[in-house]
C-alpha cells in the first residue's frame, strides 16, 4: 500500500509543479525541481505522468522546442509565443477563435473541431533588447 501512497504523491507532485509555473517546463525541469524533495522519482514516472494529464485534459503540450516537448498547466484557452532566440515560451491571453467560429469550419469542411489553437514564433521582448543593445 505504501507504494501507491507514494506514486500518487510525486503524481500530485509533478502536477502542482506545472500548474505553478509559467516557464512552460520540460519534463527535466519538472524532474531537477522535484528530485531532492523525492529522492527516488525517476524521470519516466514524470514523463509518463505529465502524458497522463496532457490525456486527461489536467496540461498541454506546447510543443518541442529546442528538441525537448513543453509542457502548460494551464488548460484554459490561450495562445503561445515561441522566442526563436531564446526557446522562451510565453503565453498570449488573447482570444483567437469563438466556439461558433469552430462549429461554423466544421459545418463548412465537414470536419468535428475540438479545440484550436494559435502558436506565434519571433523574438521576444527581452532578446530584442539584447539585439538592439549590441
Amino acid at each position: 500500500m505504501e507504494k501507491r501512497e507514494n506514486f500518487s504523491r510525486k503524481r500530485t507532485a509533478i502536477l502542482n509543479a506545472l500548474q505553478e509555473t509559467d516557464v512552460h517546463p520540460t519534463a527535466d525541469w519538472v524532474y531537477a525541481q522535484l528530485k531532492p524533495r523525492y529522492p527516488n522519482l525517476s524521470l519516466g514516472t514524470v514523463y509518463r505522468n505529465l502524458k497522463k494529464f496532457c490525456e486527461n485534459g489536467k496540461a498541454v503540450s506546447v510543443g518541442v522546442i529546442n528538441g525537448q516537448e513543453h509542457f502548460d498547466g494551464n488548460v484554459k484557452p490561450h495562445a503561445h509565443f515561441v522566442c526563436r532566440e531564446c526557446g522562451a515560451v510565453l503565453d498570449v491571453h488573447e482570444t483567437f477563435f469563438e466556439e461558433n467560429e469552430l462549429a461554423r469550419i466544421s459545418q463548412k469542411f465537414g470536419l468535428s473541431v475540438e479545440e484550436a489553437g494559435v502558436m506565434f514564433r519571433g523574438v521576444c521582448g527581452q532578446c530584442h533588447k539584447k539585439g538592439s543593445a549590441a
